[in-house]
């Protein structure tokens, strides 16, 4: 798998160039006929994905990024990825595939695709930002109202996949977040009813966890 970078080029300028890159992709004397490759391309952002991803497959997406459309190529963010091998995994769009064990048979292998790491940190991020201490005047109500309608956006483009475990930890990082307004909204020490957790206290407040609502296409 090949991801080249074109480098100091705006998006919508970088989709215009890399139509021709398609095209020159899918030509008779291009990859997908000479080394069965396929590109996966969303706006500036695309991968050749191939059986074997070799040097000639590098030579002709360089040759034409630079030569042909006078582009630079970002040598930091292009690279070749085998995911076959151990711990070799894949982040693009927003996801992360790498190929895991079957829990069933060990033998077998799967591919396993969740939330990258940096799209889990730039949710944390806007969650932090939606409940800083200037949003202290806030009643919780309407706090979470706004954090539902945020996720909601989120979690319909985070919708395939294996997706338990990042749902989890958005939760977790709410459930957090949202305890903490609670304490700095009261003038004395908030308390939750006695024989509730914080869990369920917020869900009475309104909150509903990732992991109990319905993903809406």
């Amino acid at each position: 798998m090949y991801i080249p970078k074109a480098n100091g080029i705006s998006p919508l300028l970088a989709n215009l160039y890399l139509h021709w890159f398609d095209y020159k992709f899918h030509r008779a004397d291009g990859p997908y006929h000479w080394a069965n490759a396929r590109l996966v391309r969303y706006a500036d952002d695309f991968v050749i994905l191939a059986k074997y991803a070799g040097q000639r497959i590098e030579q002709f997406a360089e040759q034409t990024l630079q030569e042909w459309m006078g582009l630079q190529v970002n040598r930091d963010k292009t690279r070749t990825v085998k995911l076959h091998e151990p711990h070799a995994g894949l982040n693009f769009l927003g996801y992360t595939f790498r190929y895991e064990r079957d829990r069933y048979d060990r033998r077998k292998r799967y591919l396993h695709r969740t939330v990258s790491e940096s799209s889990l940190q730039r949710v944390r991020d806007r969650l932090k930002e939606m409940t800083r201490a200037n949003q202290s005047f806030t009643p919780i109500r309407p706090l979470i109202d706004r954090i539902h309608r945020m996720l909601r956006g989120w979690q319909s483009y985070f919708s395939q996949g294996h997706l338990s475990d990042a749902y989890r930890d958005v939760d977790s990082y709410t459930q957090r977040r949202l305890i903490a307004h609670l304490r700095r909204r009261s003038q004395r020490a908030y308390k939750k009813p006695t024989g509730v957790t914080w869990w369920d206290h917020l869900q009475r407040l309104g909150w509903t966890p990732l992991q109990k609502r319905p993903i809406r296409a």
